[in-house]
């Protein structure tokens, strides 16, 4: 009878765990999609003044500089730290700025992943990771995504 009062609860509690954390289906996931969805913002020309002319240049057009751009544009990424500790990320994803170290998902530190990844992973899940829409508002799931390419210069 004791035994039976310890062993359900611990049981039921490893049942919740694994049908929640992990990807079971023998597949090996990628934190890094197959194909991209949509297209980076073109980058803002830039003027520089000299003292008999005016030229115009345009700005850094790598992906990264505009992803970091577009990152810090649509989301807060000192809320999104915020969102980051209190969504349970921190649970699965090892992210040193926040001090994780989950061992379910990607280490996001290594996998560096792009403001675009970020969106879409949080956004609609994937693997092991459920979908936050629903459960994070619109603003929430960007800066969270704001955070994540700043903190770990992902891009």
């Amino acid at each position: 009878m004791r035994f039976g009062l310890i062993a359900v609860p611990a049981i039921a509690a490893v049942a919740l765990l694994v049908a929640g954390c992990g990807n079971y289906s023998g597949k090996t996931v990628s934190p890094l999609p197959k194909t991209v969805e949509g297209k980076a913002q073109p980058a803002p020309a830039t003027a520089t003044t000299t003292a008999a002319t005016t030229t115009t240049a345009p700005a850094a057009t790598t992906a990264a500089a505009t992803t970091t751009a577009a990152a810090t544009a649509k989301g807060d990424p000192v809320a999104g730290k915020a969102v980051f500790l209190s969504a349970g990320c921190s649970a699965c994803h090892t992210l040193k700025d926040a001090g994780s170290s989950g061992a379910v998902g990607p280490v996001l530190d290594t996998a560096k992943p792009s403001l675009a990844l970020v969106l879409n992973r949080v956004t609609n899940g994937m693997g092991g990771m459920p979908p936050f829409k629903g459960n994070l508002s619109d603003a929430q799931i960007q800066n969270v995504a704001a955070y994540v390419v700043q903190a770990t210069s992902g891009g």
